[in-house]
């Protein structure tokens, strides 16, 4: 599975997509943990102190952010998926 990585985390991967092998049945969150557990630095990026999902954080799905998924960050995805992860983004 491809994942595209946005903004501060391409500084963290080195690169803007990374190849991941996904065992079958993986879901959205499962998916994060694979992520921070490749690249350590990305958990503060991606996970308050209890694991869970910052809210400011966008895993999109084919598209659609994570949350609004039918079974949300419970729902699993595929090795054809598209995912695409954002930082937390400011501005003014």
């Amino acid at each position: 599975m491809k994942i595209n990585f946005f903004a501060t985390l391409r500084q963290i991967t080195g690169q803007k997509t990374v190849e991941f092998e996904i065992p079958a049945g993986t879901a959205v969150m499962d998916l994060v943990e694979i992520v921070v557990t490749r690249f350590p630095p990305m958990r503060a990026e991606l996970l308050d102190e209890n694991g869970n999902l910052y809210r400011h954080v966008h895993v999109f799905v084919n598209g659609r952010d994570a949350p609004y998924l039918e079974n949300g960050l419970a729902t699993i995805i595929n090795q054809t998926d598209v995912v695409n992860i954002f930082p937390a983004v400011g501005g003014g």
